[in-house]
């Protein structure tokens, strides 16, 4: 058996998102010594980035005070309009600014690509000195006699399916490291796994999601308005299911549409793709898309927990920052300068450690700085709008949650963080609910999602195991399908999942893992928790472009 190379160095941050690479670039701004690793699970930096995105950049301007001088692309176009609209089947109803609390404003905000931004990010670590490694996934903790985690190992290269090692076998190598930064985004593999090591959650509410499905189109310039933003409630959905639209106007002809659906549904037979297909068709929406041309598609799981699900942040030997921890402000549909905050805080926090002489030891001055900056203050206002409509549902649950936000704007608080139930747990019965017939794909303003998958660019190694590990084949049949009629062939937004056989008596459940895109969706909504996503080989899974 080959041995397994080693690699130390201080510092190894897993994710190349803004939340990693923020953490990496202030660690080399406080100290230029440090050694500093970052590893990236996609083809490049970037690759498996996707968000609207509207960026707020008050982490970014403390981070790199002149970005706007230095060619960063997020800086092409600043947000000059925004609007809200309650969506119905034919109309709509705009919210008048003033209803809204000020912080809801996205005045001085930008809208363009978060992936690009990484990628922008990427460069400028790299620049002080970071080890950016793109195409290897952080598939394994490592521990210390003491329990402390001590680094991570990087996924098998040339594994078959069946186990075997091909010609091109290469073991992964093992990153030892004095801190360990989980920055994974949303269900981090790892991060899942340390949650349950250190019992991080044990004084917080569960986490939960929602599912973002988006599309890059390039639009008819006379209907471009750069700087405009746009978001939407209501249809297509019910009153008992939550979510909503965003439309962005950004650079080049080019407009950022989607559709988020939060996964605490109950209906089995809701389709969250075929939510957004719908929703499309719109007036309103449809309008901006007429004559033009869908050039990417992706989708990701998003955190809507809020202050309350945000578990312990630190652990021996490391720290979550990002979405790893869960830091969206869910009514603002914005997470990346959250997300950034939280890294800064985390390098400071690791850089005063090694300065001190520590290694693996719990930051909880890191956990502490959190919770008294301007992170807490932020989420701390709008911590029960997700559950309040998740409560009262879309119609007295967006009123209940506005009235919540503007009392806490204006420091009142009439009770405490509402309390969250996983979204496996709200999914019910299949005979409880008519199955939904939605319409077919007109393959112009609607799709399929094979086709939709194709403008994903998603790529995995042929031959590999599947990454999408099912845990009981017997359960999968038994509950996921003849109790809920197989929700994961509707939840999936790229059809990873097929049930064949199931009218011949001799149901087979079928994982098409090469087209899964990571937005780890199955992994939360599963009803019997019965599906795990691991990392697949390095540089598999979406290569977004602009996303």
């Amino acid at each position: 058996m080959s041995e397994r190379e080693s690699m130390p160095c201080d510092v190894v941050i897993v994710g190349g998102g803004v939340a990693g690479l923020a953490a990496a670039i202030r660690l080399k701004q406080i100290s230029e010594e440090l050694e500093v690793v970052v590893l990236e699970k996609g083809s490049e930096i970037g690759a498996h980035i996707l968000s609207g995105a509207v960026v707020d950049p008050k982490a970014l301007d403390e981070l790199i005070p002149d970005w706007r001088e230095q060619d960063c692309p997020m800086a092409e176009v600043e947000v000059t309009d925004n609007w809200h609209w309650i969506l119905r089947k034919n109309g709509k109803f705009p919210v008048p600014h003033v209803a809204l609390p000020p912080f809801m404003s996205n005045k001085g905000c930008y809208t363009g690509s978060l992936a690009n931004l990484a990628r922008w990010m990427g460069e400028k670590a790299e620049e002080l000195g970071v080890m950016v490694f793109p195409g290897f996934p952080a598939a394994e903790v490592m521990f210390d006699e003491s329990g402390a985690v001590s680094g991570v190992i990087t996924g098998d290269m040339g594994v078959a399916e069946d186990g075997s090692h091909k010609p091109d076998y290469q073991p992964g190598m093992e990153i030892h490291a004095k801190y360990t930064l989980l920055a994974e985004g949303a269900r981090g593999s790892l991060t899942k796994q340390l949650k349950k090591t250190f019992d991080l959650e044990a004084d917080c509410q569960p986490q939960v999601y929602g599912l973002g499905i988006k599309e890059l189109w390039d639009i008819d310039p006379a209907k471009h308005v750069p700087g405009r933003v746009i978001h939407t409630q209501g249809w297509p959905l019910d009153n008992d299911t939550w979510g909503g639209g965003f439309l962005y106007h950004q650079a080049n002809n080019q407009v950022a549409i989607g559709f988020v659906t939060a996964l605490d549904y109950a209906n089995p037979y809701i389709s969250p793709f075929q939510e957004f297909q719908r929703w499309k068709t719109h007036p309103e929406i449809r309008h901006y898309l007429e004559g033009g041309k869908r050039v990417a598609y992706g989708g990701r799981a998003i955190n809507e927990g809020g202050w309350q699900s945000v578990p312990k942040l630190a652990f021996p030997g490391g720290a979550l920052i990002g979405c790893a921890a869960g830091f969206v402000n869910v009514p603002r549909i914005k997470g990346s300068h959250t997300a950034m905050k939280s890294g800064m805080l985390a390098a400071e926090s690791v850089a005063k450690a090694i300065a001190d002489g520590h290694e693996k030891t719990e930051l909880m001055e890191y956990d502490a700085a959190v919770r008294d900056s301007w992170i807490a203050k932020e989420l701390k206002k709008v911590q029960n709008a997700q559950p309040a409509v998740a409560k009262f549902g879309g119609d007295i649950g967006t009123i209940v949650a506005g009235m919540d936000m503007w009392a806490r704007t204006l420091g009142i608080a009439f009770w405490g963080g509402m309390k969250h139930t996983p979204d496996y747990k709200h999914l019910q019965r299949a005979d409880l609910y008519d199955p939904i017939i939605y319409p077919k794909p007109d393959g112009e303003l609607t799709f399929d999602r094979l086709t939709s998958t194709a403008f994903s660019f998603t790529n995995h190694a042929e031959d590999q195991p599947k990454h999408l590990k099912v845990l009981d084949r017997d359960l999968q049949r038994e509950s996921e399908l003849e109790v809920y009629a197989g929700p994961s062939t509707r939840y999936c937004p790229v059809g990873v999942y097929e049930w064949v056989g199931v009218e011949e008596g001799k149901p087979e459940f079928v994982i098409n893992a090469q087209n899964c895109i990571h937005c780890k969706t199955c992994d939360i909504k599963d009803p019997n928790q019965n599906i795990n996503w691991v990392t697949p080989e390095g540089g598999g899974g979406p290569n977004y472009p602009n996303m």
